[in-house]
């Protein structure tokens, strides 16, 4: 969805929410974040923690989240939860721990 799109939508219907594929390292979707944020529409975040080399220990986001001690999935998780107020990430998980891991317990 671009922001032409959802303005566009929004002259039909109220949105509450939209999705795009957005997280640490596919940032293509900036000023869609920031249009929804700014009318108070939620934005989940499609693949909310990035897969493959970017999202492995010996990453950039694994050197971050060595030093804080948590693993890249939270440390991408929390930057997500950080970067808006509107952001709404819901990580898939396969297992009791991995979703105990997404909550950072």
């Amino acid at each position: 969805m671009t922001v032409e799109q959802l303005e566009e939508a929004r002259r039909t219907a109220p949105i509450a929410a939209g999705q795009n594929l957005y997280n640490l390292a596919a940032r293509d979707h900036e000023d869609v974040v920031d249009h929804t944020a700014e009318h108070g529409i939620a934005f989940l975040p499609f693949f909310p923690v990035a897969m493959g080399g970017h999202a492995g220990l010996s990453s950039p986001v694994g050197a971050v989240a060595a030093e804080l001690g948590i693993t890249p999935a939270q440390a991408a998780l929390a930057w997500l939860l950080r970067r808006s107020p509107n952001l709404v990430p819901i990580p898939g998980t396969g297992s009791a721990a991995h979703l105990a891991e997404n909550m950072g317990r």
